[in-house]
Protein backbone atom coordinates (compact mmCIF):
# COMPACT_ATOMS: atom_id res chain seq x y z
CA UNK A 1 0.00 0.00 0.00
CA UNK A 2 1.32 3.31 -0.79
CA UNK A 3 0.84 6.14 1.30
CA UNK A 4 0.63 9.44 -0.11
CA UNK A 5 0.74 13.13 0.35
CA UNK A 6 -1.01 14.98 -2.18
CA UNK A 7 0.35 18.61 -2.87
CA UNK A 8 -2.02 20.36 -5.21
CA UNK A 9 -5.13 18.16 -3.79
CA UNK A 10 -7.80 20.50 -5.62
CA UNK A 11 -6.17 20.98 -9.15
CA UNK A 12 -6.36 18.34 -12.22
CA UNK A 13 -4.27 15.88 -11.06
CA UNK A 14 -5.00 16.08 -7.41
CA UNK A 15 -8.38 15.23 -7.89
CA UNK A 16 -7.66 12.23 -10.62
CA UNK A 17 -4.68 11.01 -7.76
CA UNK A 18 -7.58 11.13 -5.48
CA UNK A 19 -10.21 9.23 -7.73
CA UNK A 20 -7.39 6.58 -8.58
CA UNK A 21 -7.17 6.16 -4.87
CA UNK A 22 -10.97 5.99 -4.01
CA UNK A 23 -11.41 3.32 -6.63
CA UNK A 24 -8.63 1.60 -5.31
CA UNK A 25 -8.61 1.92 -1.11
CA UNK A 26 -7.19 -1.18 -0.69
CA UNK A 27 -3.91 0.18 -2.67
CA UNK A 28 -3.96 4.22 -1.37
CA UNK A 29 -3.89 6.02 1.39
CA UNK A 30 -4.73 9.57 1.91
CA UNK A 31 -2.00 10.98 4.56
CA UNK A 32 -1.57 14.90 3.42
CA UNK A 33 -3.91 17.07 1.16
CA UNK A 34 -2.30 20.69 0.45
CA UNK A 35 -4.28 23.22 -1.44
CA UNK A 36 -4.44 26.78 -2.99
CA UNK A 37 -7.30 28.66 -2.08
CA UNK A 38 -10.18 25.91 -2.76
CA UNK A 39 -11.08 25.32 0.69
CA UNK A 40 -14.75 23.88 -0.44
CA UNK A 41 -13.46 21.03 -2.69
CA UNK A 42 -10.54 20.52 0.55
CA UNK A 43 -13.11 20.13 3.04
CA UNK A 44 -14.89 17.46 1.16
CA UNK A 45 -11.47 15.72 0.17
CA UNK A 46 -10.69 16.08 4.46
CA UNK A 47 -14.25 14.80 4.96
CA UNK A 48 -14.14 11.67 2.41
CA UNK A 49 -10.33 10.91 3.12
CA UNK A 50 -9.56 11.39 6.75
CA UNK A 51 -5.97 12.58 6.16
CA UNK A 52 -3.62 13.30 9.08
CA UNK A 53 -3.16 16.76 7.74
CA UNK A 54 -4.03 19.46 5.76
CA UNK A 55 -2.90 22.47 4.54
CA UNK A 56 -4.36 26.14 2.65
CA UNK A 57 -2.41 28.60 1.54
CA UNK A 58 -4.02 31.24 3.16
CA UNK A 59 -3.96 31.35 7.48
CA UNK A 60 -7.36 33.11 7.58
CA UNK A 61 -8.59 30.27 5.53
CA UNK A 62 -7.17 27.85 7.47
CA UNK A 63 -9.25 29.14 10.43
CA UNK A 64 -12.41 28.94 8.84
CA UNK A 65 -11.85 25.33 7.33
CA UNK A 66 -10.92 24.23 10.73
CA UNK A 67 -13.93 25.59 11.94
CA UNK A 68 -15.85 24.12 9.97
CA UNK A 69 -15.06 20.36 10.07
CA UNK A 70 -17.22 18.47 11.90
CA UNK A 71 -15.68 17.45 15.47
CA UNK A 72 -14.88 13.71 14.55
CA UNK A 73 -12.69 14.32 11.87
CA UNK A 74 -9.07 14.81 13.29
CA UNK A 75 -7.14 16.18 10.67
CA UNK A 76 -4.89 18.61 11.76
CA UNK A 77 -5.68 22.02 9.75
CA UNK A 78 -1.81 23.77 8.58
CA UNK A 79 -1.38 26.86 6.66
CA UNK A 80 1.27 28.72 4.46
CA UNK A 81 4.46 27.67 3.17
CA UNK A 82 5.27 25.84 6.52
CA UNK A 83 2.29 23.54 6.28
CA UNK A 84 2.99 22.22 2.68
CA UNK A 85 6.68 21.86 4.14
CA UNK A 86 5.22 19.74 6.57
CA UNK A 87 2.68 17.67 4.09
CA UNK A 88 6.04 16.97 2.11
CA UNK A 89 7.73 15.23 4.56
CA UNK A 90 5.05 13.59 6.40
CA UNK A 91 7.30 10.75 8.25
CA UNK A 92 3.90 8.67 7.67
CA UNK A 93 3.69 9.47 3.94
CA UNK A 94 6.24 6.76 2.27
CA UNK A 95 5.12 9.49 -1.62
CA UNK A 96 4.70 12.87 -2.19
CA UNK A 97 2.48 13.40 -5.25
CA UNK A 98 4.21 16.95 -6.69
CA UNK A 99 0.91 18.44 -8.69
CA UNK A 100 1.60 22.33 -7.40
CA UNK A 101 1.32 25.05 -10.32
CA UNK A 102 4.75 26.48 -11.11
CA UNK A 103 8.07 26.56 -9.45
CA UNK A 104 5.98 26.80 -6.15
CA UNK A 105 6.38 22.83 -5.95
CA UNK A 106 10.29 23.05 -5.67
CA UNK A 107 11.37 23.43 -2.34
CA UNK A 108 8.54 20.73 -1.32
CA UNK A 109 9.94 18.59 -4.03
CA UNK A 110 13.40 18.83 -2.73
CA UNK A 111 12.65 18.73 1.32
CA UNK A 112 10.40 15.55 0.64
CA UNK A 113 13.59 13.95 -1.45
CA UNK A 114 15.72 14.80 1.63
CA UNK A 115 13.24 12.95 3.71
CA UNK A 116 13.28 9.91 1.77
CA UNK A 117 9.95 10.36 -0.01
CA UNK A 118 9.18 8.57 -3.70
CA UNK A 119 8.36 11.59 -6.05
CA UNK A 120 5.35 11.09 -8.54
CA UNK A 121 5.99 14.25 -10.08
CA UNK A 122 3.12 16.55 -12.11
CA UNK A 123 5.18 19.48 -11.88
CA UNK A 124 6.92 20.54 -14.98
CA UNK A 125 8.60 23.60 -13.33
CA UNK A 126 10.50 21.80 -10.22
CA UNK A 127 12.96 19.66 -13.29
CA UNK A 128 12.81 22.96 -15.34
CA UNK A 129 13.95 24.80 -12.84
CA UNK A 130 15.83 22.96 -10.17
CA UNK A 131 16.90 19.59 -12.22
CA UNK A 132 20.19 20.18 -12.05
CA UNK A 133 19.93 19.89 -7.69
CA UNK A 134 17.03 17.17 -7.78
CA UNK A 135 18.38 14.59 -9.91
CA UNK A 136 21.51 14.10 -8.08
CA UNK A 137 20.16 14.32 -4.99
CA UNK A 138 17.09 11.50 -6.19
CA UNK A 139 20.33 9.08 -6.72
CA UNK A 140 22.33 10.09 -3.74
CA UNK A 141 18.85 9.34 -1.42
CA UNK A 142 18.17 6.38 -3.34
CA UNK A 143 14.65 7.24 -4.11
CA UNK A 144 11.79 6.95 -6.72
CA UNK A 145 11.18 9.78 -8.92
CA UNK A 146 8.02 8.91 -10.63
CA UNK A 147 7.06 10.96 -13.90
CA UNK A 148 3.33 11.46 -13.98
CA UNK A 149 3.32 14.15 -16.83
CA UNK A 150 1.59 12.03 -19.59
CA UNK A 151 4.61 12.47 -22.13
CA UNK A 152 7.33 11.54 -19.70
CA UNK A 153 5.08 8.82 -18.19
CA UNK A 154 4.89 7.53 -22.20
CA UNK A 155 8.52 8.27 -22.47
CA UNK A 156 9.39 6.10 -19.28
CA UNK A 157 7.28 3.45 -20.12
CA UNK A 158 8.92 2.87 -23.60
CA UNK A 159 12.26 3.23 -21.75
CA UNK A 160 11.49 0.09 -19.11
CA UNK A 161 14.16 -2.67 -20.21
CA UNK A 162 15.59 -0.87 -22.53
CA UNK A 163 19.98 0.49 -22.51
CA UNK A 164 20.21 4.05 -21.87
CA UNK A 165 23.00 3.73 -24.66
CA UNK A 166 21.11 2.32 -27.14
CA UNK A 167 18.69 5.72 -27.14
CA UNK A 168 18.60 8.01 -30.55
CA UNK A 169 15.78 10.83 -29.66
CA UNK A 170 13.00 11.26 -27.74
CA UNK A 171 9.85 12.51 -29.59
CA UNK A 172 7.66 14.30 -27.63
CA UNK A 173 4.08 14.56 -29.12
CA UNK A 174 1.76 18.07 -28.99
CA UNK A 175 -1.71 18.26 -29.60
CA UNK A 176 -1.03 21.44 -31.57
CA UNK A 177 -3.20 24.08 -28.88
CA UNK A 178 -5.91 25.66 -30.26
CA UNK A 179 -3.98 28.07 -32.45
CA UNK A 180 -2.73 24.86 -34.65
CA UNK A 181 -1.96 25.87 -37.94
CA UNK A 182 -2.36 29.50 -37.37
CA UNK A 183 -0.24 32.60 -38.58
CA UNK A 184 1.52 35.33 -36.80
CA UNK A 185 -1.14 37.58 -37.80
CA UNK A 186 -4.07 35.04 -36.38
CA UNK A 187 -1.85 35.57 -32.52
CA UNK A 188 -2.65 39.76 -32.50
CA UNK A 189 -6.14 39.21 -31.35
CA UNK A 190 -6.21 35.85 -29.56
CA UNK A 191 -8.94 36.24 -26.24
CA UNK A 192 -8.54 34.88 -23.20
CA UNK A 193 -11.14 32.36 -24.01
CA UNK A 194 -9.73 31.16 -27.48
CA UNK A 195 -6.87 30.52 -25.32
CA UNK A 196 -8.65 27.99 -22.73
CA UNK A 197 -10.25 26.42 -25.83
CA UNK A 198 -7.78 23.27 -25.98
CA UNK A 199 -9.01 20.98 -28.18
CA UNK A 200 -7.99 17.45 -26.79
CA UNK A 201 -7.36 17.94 -23.07
CA UNK A 202 -9.14 19.56 -19.59
CA UNK A 203 -6.61 21.59 -17.84
CA UNK A 204 -5.76 24.33 -15.48
CA UNK A 205 -5.81 27.45 -16.59
CA UNK A 206 -1.86 27.83 -16.42
CA UNK A 207 -1.27 24.56 -17.93
CA UNK A 208 -3.90 25.61 -21.06
CA UNK A 209 -2.31 28.71 -21.97
CA UNK A 210 1.21 27.29 -21.56
CA UNK A 211 -0.24 24.52 -24.27
CA UNK A 212 -1.59 27.37 -26.40
CA UNK A 213 1.82 28.95 -26.56
CA UNK A 214 3.48 25.88 -26.96
CA UNK A 215 5.48 26.92 -23.68
CA UNK A 216 4.71 23.83 -22.13
CA UNK A 217 6.65 21.38 -24.71
CA UNK A 218 9.34 23.76 -24.12
CA UNK A 219 9.25 23.09 -20.06
CA UNK A 220 8.63 19.19 -21.49
CA UNK A 221 11.92 19.27 -23.61
CA UNK A 222 14.15 20.51 -20.76
CA UNK A 223 12.16 18.23 -18.05
CA UNK A 224 12.90 15.26 -20.20
CA UNK A 225 16.98 16.55 -20.43
CA UNK A 226 17.01 16.05 -16.87
CA UNK A 227 14.61 12.76 -16.32
CA UNK A 228 16.40 10.70 -19.06
CA UNK A 229 19.93 12.13 -18.88
CA UNK A 230 20.01 13.48 -23.28
CA UNK A 231 20.84 17.04 -24.46
CA UNK A 232 17.89 19.15 -25.36
CA UNK A 233 18.94 18.97 -29.33
CA UNK A 234 17.93 14.79 -29.07
CA UNK A 235 14.25 15.94 -28.09
CA UNK A 236 12.16 16.69 -31.17
CA UNK A 237 8.48 17.89 -30.69
CA UNK A 238 6.08 16.11 -33.07
CA UNK A 239 2.17 17.48 -33.24
CA UNK A 240 -0.13 15.16 -33.09
CA UNK A 241 -3.45 16.53 -32.81
CA UNK A 242 -5.55 13.32 -31.86
CA UNK A 243 -3.30 12.78 -28.61
CA UNK A 244 -3.02 9.39 -29.27
CA UNK A 245 0.46 8.95 -29.13
CA UNK A 246 1.55 10.09 -26.24
CA UNK A 247 5.40 9.99 -26.65
CA UNK A 248 7.76 8.16 -28.53
CA UNK A 249 11.38 7.00 -28.17
CA UNK A 250 14.14 6.17 -31.45
CA UNK A 251 16.57 3.95 -30.63
CA UNK A 252 19.95 3.88 -32.55
CA UNK A 253 18.76 0.56 -34.56
CA UNK A 254 15.98 3.00 -36.11
CA UNK A 255 13.63 1.31 -34.45
CA UNK A 256 10.48 3.52 -32.70
CA UNK A 257 8.61 2.76 -29.70
CA UNK A 258 5.29 4.34 -28.75
CA UNK A 259 2.97 4.65 -25.65
CA UNK A 260 -0.23 4.61 -26.96
CA UNK A 261 -3.83 5.03 -25.19
CA UNK A 262 -6.79 7.48 -24.07
CA UNK A 263 -6.17 11.05 -23.55
CA UNK A 264 -6.80 10.66 -19.60
CA UNK A 265 -4.57 11.96 -16.81
CA UNK A 266 -5.77 8.82 -14.93
CA UNK A 267 -3.64 5.77 -16.69
CA UNK A 268 -0.02 7.59 -16.01
CA UNK A 269 -1.19 8.78 -12.76
CA UNK A 270 -1.92 5.27 -11.68
CA UNK A 271 1.57 3.42 -13.71
CA UNK A 272 3.27 6.12 -11.57
CA UNK A 273 1.77 5.20 -8.34
CA UNK A 274 1.37 1.26 -8.79
CA UNK A 275 5.12 1.18 -10.35
CA UNK A 276 6.65 -1.83 -10.33
CA UNK A 277 3.39 -3.23 -11.23
CA UNK A 278 0.36 -2.36 -12.95
CA UNK A 279 -2.78 -1.54 -11.69
CA UNK A 280 -6.44 -1.90 -12.55
CA UNK A 281 -7.89 -0.62 -15.79
CA UNK A 282 -10.04 2.25 -14.61
CA UNK A 283 -10.77 3.67 -18.24
CA UNK A 284 -12.67 1.97 -20.98
CA UNK A 285 -10.58 -0.02 -23.12
CA UNK A 286 -9.11 1.44 -26.04
CA UNK A 287 -10.47 0.57 -29.06
CA UNK A 288 -7.91 1.36 -31.94
CA UNK A 289 -10.67 0.96 -34.57
CA UNK A 290 -12.49 4.02 -33.04
CA UNK A 291 -12.79 7.60 -34.80
CA UNK A 292 -9.93 9.12 -33.11
CA UNK A 293 -8.00 6.02 -34.50
CA UNK A 294 -8.30 6.25 -37.95
CA UNK A 295 -6.28 8.76 -39.32
CA UNK A 296 -3.06 9.65 -37.55
CA UNK A 297 -1.07 12.50 -38.30
CA UNK A 298 2.19 14.03 -37.57
CA UNK A 299 3.37 17.86 -38.31
CA UNK A 300 6.46 19.58 -37.30
CA UNK A 301 5.71 22.80 -34.93
CA UNK A 302 6.37 25.91 -36.77
CA UNK A 303 9.00 27.97 -34.37
CA UNK A 304 8.06 31.20 -36.15
CA UNK A 305 4.51 31.47 -35.06
CA UNK A 306 5.50 29.55 -31.73
CA UNK A 307 8.56 31.40 -30.51
CA UNK A 308 8.56 30.05 -26.92
CA UNK A 309 9.06 26.72 -27.81
CA UNK A 310 12.52 28.17 -29.91
CA UNK A 311 13.09 30.21 -26.56
CA UNK A 312 12.79 27.49 -24.73
CA UNK A 313 15.78 25.20 -26.72
CA UNK A 314 17.90 28.31 -26.47
CA UNK A 315 17.77 28.25 -22.10
CA UNK A 316 17.56 24.21 -22.38
CA UNK A 317 20.96 24.46 -24.10
CA UNK A 318 22.65 27.88 -21.97
CA UNK A 319 21.34 25.57 -18.76
CA UNK A 320 22.02 26.81 -15.73
CA UNK A 321 19.72 29.01 -14.38
CA UNK A 322 18.38 30.34 -17.85
CA UNK A 323 15.65 28.04 -17.57
CA UNK A 324 14.69 29.46 -14.40
CA UNK A 325 14.81 32.96 -15.96
CA UNK A 326 11.93 31.71 -18.89
CA UNK A 327 10.07 29.97 -16.37
CA UNK A 328 9.56 32.83 -13.89
CA UNK A 329 8.66 35.49 -17.09
CA UNK A 330 6.49 33.23 -18.32
CA UNK A 331 4.60 32.48 -14.94
CA UNK A 332 3.91 36.17 -14.32
CA UNK A 333 3.42 36.82 -18.20
CA UNK A 334 0.51 34.12 -18.40
CA UNK A 335 -1.10 34.72 -14.83
CA UNK A 336 -1.41 38.06 -15.94
CA UNK A 337 -2.74 37.54 -19.57
CA UNK A 338 -5.45 35.05 -17.65
CA UNK A 339 -6.19 37.68 -15.36
CA UNK A 340 -7.12 39.98 -17.98
CA UNK A 341 -4.17 42.73 -17.43
CA UNK A 342 -2.15 41.97 -20.94
CA UNK A 343 -2.87 40.38 -24.17
CA UNK A 344 -1.75 37.27 -25.52
CA UNK A 345 1.38 38.46 -27.13
CA UNK A 346 2.70 39.70 -24.22
CA UNK A 347 3.53 36.68 -23.04
CA UNK A 348 5.45 36.06 -25.89
CA UNK A 349 7.42 39.65 -25.54
CA UNK A 350 8.04 39.47 -21.78
CA UNK A 351 9.43 36.20 -21.91
CA UNK A 352 11.93 36.99 -24.85
CA UNK A 353 12.85 40.24 -22.98
CA UNK A 354 13.57 38.73 -19.99
CA UNK A 355 15.87 36.47 -21.05
CA UNK A 356 17.79 39.00 -23.69
CA UNK A 357 18.10 40.77 -20.24
CA UNK A 358 19.24 38.49 -17.67
CA UNK A 359 21.44 36.27 -20.39
CA UNK A 360 25.12 36.55 -19.52
CA UNK A 361 24.88 37.92 -15.80
CA UNK A 362 23.30 34.34 -14.41
CA UNK A 363 25.50 31.52 -13.81
CA UNK A 364 25.54 28.59 -16.84
CA UNK A 365 26.75 26.17 -14.36
CA UNK A 366 24.95 23.40 -13.12
CA UNK A 367 26.44 23.96 -9.79
CA UNK A 368 23.39 25.72 -7.77
CA UNK A 369 21.59 25.19 -4.82
CA UNK A 370 17.60 25.95 -4.02
CA UNK A 371 18.36 29.36 -2.88
CA UNK A 372 20.09 29.85 -6.08
CA UNK A 373 17.33 28.98 -7.79
CA UNK A 374 14.66 30.68 -5.72
CA UNK A 375 16.73 34.26 -5.98
CA UNK A 376 17.27 34.24 -9.80
CA UNK A 377 13.36 33.05 -9.94
CA UNK A 378 12.74 36.53 -7.97
CA UNK A 379 14.71 38.77 -9.82
CA UNK A 380 13.32 37.77 -12.94
CA UNK A 381 9.66 38.18 -11.75
CA UNK A 382 10.17 41.56 -11.08
CA UNK A 383 11.77 42.53 -14.13
CA UNK A 384 8.77 40.68 -15.73
CA UNK A 385 6.55 43.01 -13.51
CA UNK A 386 8.09 45.50 -14.87
CA UNK A 387 7.92 44.71 -18.13
CA UNK A 388 4.03 44.27 -18.17
CA UNK A 389 3.36 47.97 -16.11
CA UNK A 390 4.91 49.62 -18.87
Amino acid sequence: MRKLSILGSTGSIGTQTLEVCRNNPEDFEVEGLVCGSNTDLLYEQIIEFKPLIASVNSEQKALELKKRLPSDIRTEILSGHEGTITAATLPEADTVVGAMVGISGLEPTYRAILAGKDIALANKETLVTGGDVIMPLVKDKGVELLPVDSEHCAIWQCLWGEKKENLDRILITASGGPFRGKSRKDLQDVTLEKALAHPTWKMGGKVTIDSSTMMNKGLEIIEAHHLFGVDVDHVDVVVHPQSVIHSMIRMRDGSVLAQMGKPSMILPIMVALYYPERGPRLLEEFDPFSAGCNDLTFEKCDMEVFRLLKTAYDCGRDGGLMPTVMNAANEIAVFSFLSGKSGYLDIERTVLTVCDKMKGRVSSSNKMTVEDILATDKEARIIAGEILNK
